[in-house]
């Protein structure tokens, strides 16, 4: 996996600061005034830093921006960054100042002046845009070696990064099995990733495909029959809360999806590696969860499959039965998803009765027509919970947009020779396909669908995140079972 640069807590000493090498990085008010440590810099720095801060240029940059001071006298670093921030800044001000000075960190150590009282969060938008996925890449060079966060109570601030640290490792985790290729990440590569969990105490369990077809999962199963990779399901669950019934999430794990018999057009397939998206999510936050050792229950359960057209896939014009034991018609082969997605919500509520239940999808391409790479599309049956895990989005920055449901449109899922249909055409589409995974939410389960094709792989970089994935829902799913379901 890969891993935050190393992170360390030192305690600040300004007489120290024309010894450092690397870059050091600071936050100035507004209004230009220098703090101890910041005077002290600007001291070395011949007065560069006064002088910046007084510059028409300072006046202009916005909460969170940053600017450069390169080489500066009688300093062995390489460069001072800046990050304009108010004592009082918003939580979002403070992590975009983060991630701009994780843009300008680019050589040795960067050495993180953390007298702000929201240190933490600005720590964790440097993390998170400090991501960078190159297995790949032999040749590649990090000169970045490393953070040093220079504080006054470094046992202190050390304690409280260390939730922020876990979240942020649900993230990246997150980041690495999207951005894996397929021929490397399959559902056995996959599983097999998530068994590692259980060395953070998550309880982990792989159905393979004799289980599957004996608890009747044959939506499932269809999907994946064309392909050498074999279908699992994987239950991951973390138990924080003694006795209490678990929090469901459940994802979509699509390896690969080459539309199947409905195959679809060549270009810009290379990114269907990515239908993953919303098992990767769900791993991300369990791995979270275990590592700030939360006091909830939790239970993760992906559906993994790849959807290849060989002799042996699914035709359009199949019919196939689900694990509730509803026939649905396949009008389409590339509408896989909610088929995988049918059989483990049935599955999840038939084993563990949660008292809520979110599933994540890349579901449609629908959804990105609607609301572009900004929102992720957000289903319910239940307004007290679609309300909470908004307001969760909402306060971790993650864009989410509450969609529609209704009975008028649920007639238009139905088939005239099956139970229903998987694809029911143009009109609505994100819409229809969230009314067909309601018909397997049983009505005392309070549900929530996300439609996560526009955010996971957005197409060019956003503010926390390099061009890729962009391991959206990790925080907002976090938080949202921090304030809802962790025990005080």
């Amino acid at each position: 996996m890969t891993t935050p640069l190393n992170t360390k807590f030192q305690q600040l000493d300004p007489a120290a600061f024309s010894t450092l090498e690397g870059q050091i990085a600071l936050t100035v008010p507004a209004d230009g005034s220098l703090g101890v440590p910041a005077r002290k810099i600007n001291s070395l720095a011949r007065g560069t830093l006064a002088r910046l801060v007084a510059s028409e240029d300072w006046a202009k940059a916005k909460a969170g921006d940053t600017r450069i001071i390169a080489f500066p006298d009688r300093m062995g670093v390489q460069s001072i960054i800046v990050a304009k921030l108010d004592a009082r800044a918003t939580q979002s001000d403070a992590r975009r100042a983060g991630a701009n000075i994780a843009k300008a960190h680019t050589r040795g150590v960067l050495h993180l002046v953390g007298t702000h009282a929201k240190t933490p969060e600005i720590l964790l938008g440097l993390v998170l845009r400090g991501y960078a996925f190159t297995a790949y890449k032999p040749k590649h060079e990090d000169n970045r070696t490393g953070i040093s966060v220079l504080c006054k109570d470094v046992a202190a601030l050390q304690a409280t990064w260390a939730t922020y640290a876990a979240r942020a490792e649900g993230v990246y985790f997150t980041r690495d099995l999207v951005s894996e290729p397929a021929n490397v990440l399959g559902t056995v590569e996959f599983a097999a990733r998530l068994e590692a969990l259980r060395d953070l105490g998550v309880e982990v369990e792989v159905l393979d495909e004799p289980e599957l077809a004996r608890l009747g999962m044959r939506a499932l199963l269809g999907v994946g029959q064309g392909s050498a990779s074999p279908s699992k399901v994987v239950v991951m669950r973390w138990t924080g809360a003694g006795d209490a019934r678990p929090f469901a999430l459940v994802g979509k794990g699509v390896v690969f999806d080459t539309g199947g018999i409905s195959l679809k057009p060549g270009a810009g397939m290379e990114e269907m590696t990515c239908d993953m998206g919303g098992a990767g999510v769900v791993s991300g936050v369990m791995r979270s969860l275990a590592r700030r050792k939360a006091r909830a229950n939790v239970v993760g359960v992906v559906g993994l499959v790849e959807n290849m057209p060989d002799g042996l896939a699914q035709r359009p014009g199949d019919i196939v039965k689900s694990m509730k034991g509803d026939t649905i018609e396949v009008i389409n082969t590339d509408a896989e998803g909610r088929l995988v997605l049918a059989d483990v919500l049935w599955y999840t509520q038939d084993r563990f009765a949660p008292v809520g239940m979110i599933d994540l999808a890349t579901l449609t391409g629908a959804v990105v027509v609607a609301l572009g790479t900004e929102n992720a599309g957000v289903f319910s049956n239940n307004d007290a919970l679609a309300d909470k895990f908004l307001a969760a989005a909402k306060a971790e920055g993650e864009g989410a947009w509450r969609m529609p449901l209704s009975a008028a449109y649920d007639k238009i899922v139905d088939s005239h020779i099956a139970d229903m249909r998987n694809s029911c055409g143009r009109p609505a589409g994100s819409i229809t396909a969230a009314q067909f995974l309601g018909r397997f939410v049983k009505d005392e389960t309070p549900w929530i669908h996300l439609d996560i094709a526009g955010v996971t792989l957005p197409g060019a970089e956003t503010t926390f995140a390099p061009k890729g994935a962009t391991g959206w829902g990790v925080l907002a799913l976090d938080r949202f079972i921090r304030d809802n379901f962790e025990a005080a």
